[in-house]
């Protein structure tokens, strides 16, 4: 399995995660499906209560195993605001771009575990992630995207 990057907070929501699905979900599930039982005597084949609560523990062991994976292999980050700064855009640096004459648009990058656009948090894998990496203040950036082809300016690098 590759390298997770997190950052301390992307690392500390996905362990709050792990818990919860261990600790709650599961729990939560075994209950459902006994009661399933309990109301089934023994008629699981056609029982559609009884299949969703299977439905649903097979997804949270499922993303169980995935978020263990993630933390076991993570790699720390560390945002670089306020920090040493680095002149290239690397995983952990806040860049920002501009395309054209729009508004500049702030971005974190980060491991793919992590990415959530919405909150301005790119993985370093995406087409605009990949094409910041290794870039400095003033630089273009060109992006295959699956939307088509654009291109940035690197306005800041933090």
């Amino acid at each position: 399995m590759a390298t997770e990057y997190l950052t301390k907070d992307g690392f500390k929501k996905l362990q709050d995660e792990l818990d919860n699905l261990r600790n709650v979900r599961r729990k939560e599930i075994a209950e459902r499906l006994r009661e399933a039982a309990e109301n089934s005597l023994g008629e699981f084949v056609e029982d559609p209560e009884f299949e969703a609560a299977k439905n649903e523990q097979s997804f949270v062991e499922g993303r169980i195993k995935e978020l263990e994976i993630i933390l076991a292999n993570a790699t720390l980050i560390e945002e670089r605001k306020g920090k040493a700064k680095s002149e290239l855009v690397e995983i952990g640096s806040r860049v920002t771009v501009q395309q054209g004459r729009q508004k500049p648009e702030e971005y974190l990058i980060v491991g793919a575990a992590e990415a959530n656009p919405r909150e301005g948090k790119i993985s370093h894998e995406s087409p605009l992630g990949r094409a910041l990496l290794g870039k400095k203040t003033g630089d273009k950036a060109d992006i295959q995207a699956p939307s088509g082809e654009f291109s940035v300016k690197v306005v800041k690098v933090e």
